[in-house]
């Protein structure tokens, strides 16, 4: 059955599932798929400690998972499911744009993918389709789906490209500082230990960092997403954080050996997320682009070898201006169909 992936997207748009609330989609997805004749597995994904994680949650959450009763992939189509906050609210639509939180990052994505697998399907391609949680965030869906790999030869992953093959993509390391003091009357700072200057020291020395650059693909980027500490301004703070995302091209370990001496004796570092730069192929009749940011691939090794290509673009996701153009999310199913029955013949 023919899908009509502008439609399918202003269904998905309409679900809010921010990271760590990813459930309501994956069970429209779960049961929209089996409609479609797919055998489709949950694949539970455990919540993270919701002590240490903005906007956590403890509800179920998981990966879905879909194919053919009884084949084993060529190539598996997948993007996520999560999307950044805030949930925009219902789907808008013009003659040429549809707009909303995961229009283009990446809900547009999954219904190009899944239109493109009934394309395939029908052609006599064996493709599958893994939808994951927490990209935005952790990679924790496509760390538990690496664990369970399918056979499959090519993954094609999803994320906005402008519909341009990716030849590669930046690495990424999250970095949590959590300064500690002794609580004051801000009138005697003097009895107190400030955590809020512990933080703003070591922030101040972290950002003076050089970061890896490498030419022809660019240089790394550092950004300080959440600050947060202490209770009043007449208190002296007992508690601060940061939380920080350098987007790297090369190898991360000089850079985190770096971070801890610019923290040490002022911040606990925590590095929760590593993933490594990678790059990769062309196909032949591809345009091509360089990806600043960071993927569910480095998470995905299991998969097959890896490509990555979307709709949309980049510079309009996570922000309030998201959309994604009608005329690009279908030309995006084509353009899909197209590189995986390249890649499998």
């Amino acid at each position: 059955m023919a899908i009509d992936p502008i439609q399918l997207t202003k269904q998905l748009v309409d679900i809010e599932s921010t990271t760590y609330h990813e459930a309501p989609a994956g069970e429209f997805l779960a049961e929209f798929l089996a409609k479609q004749g797919y055998s489709v597995e949950r694949q539970p994904v455990p919540q993270p400690d919701p002590s240490k994680t903005p906007n956590g949650a403890s509800g179920p959450r998981f990966n879905v998972y879909a194919v053919e009763q009884g084949i084993t992939p060529d190539v598996v189509l997948s993007t996520h499911m999560d999307t950044v906050p805030p949930f925009l609210g219902p789907c808008r639509e013009d003659a040429d744009f549809l707009y909303g939180r995961g229009t283009c990052d990446a809900k547009g994505i999954i219904a190009a993918q899944i239109a493109a697998a009934e394309k395939l399907r029908a052609a006599g391609v064996r493709v599958g389709l893994l939808f994951v949680v927490g990209e935005e965030r952790d990679s924790a869906g496509a760390k538990i789906a690496n664990e369970n790999p399918r056979g499959s030869r090519f993954l094609i992953n999803g994320e906005p490209t402008d519909n341009r093959l990716a030849v590669a993509s930046k690495g990424c390391l999250r970095v949590e500082l959590y300064a500690h003091g002794k609580m004051a009357h801000s009138a005697y700072p003097e009895l107190g230990e400030s955590a809020v200057d512990k933080l703003l020291a070591a922030l101040h020395d972290i950002q003076a960092l050089p970061l890896p650059v490498v030419e022809g693909i660019g240089d790394s980027t550092m950004n300080v997403g959440i600050i947060k500490g202490g209770v009043a301004p007449n208190v002296i703070a007992d508690k601060a954080e940061a939380h920080l995302l350098i987007r790297l091209v090369g190898p991360a370990d000089e850079t985190q050996a770096a971070i801890l001496k610019a923290a040490a004796g002022r911040c606990e570092v925590n590095f929760s997320l590593k993933l490594p730069f990678i790059q990769m192929r062309t196909v032949e009749g591809f345009e091509t682009m360089v990806a600043k940011f960071t993927t569910d691939i480095p998470s995905l090794t299991n998969w097959g070898e890896p490509f990555l290509l979307g709709p949309g673009s980049i510079h309009v996701a996570h922000t309030p201006d998201e959309k994604i153009s009608k005329r690009e999310l279908l030309e995006c199913v084509d353009l899909y169909v197209r590189l995986a029955t390249q890649l499998v013949s």
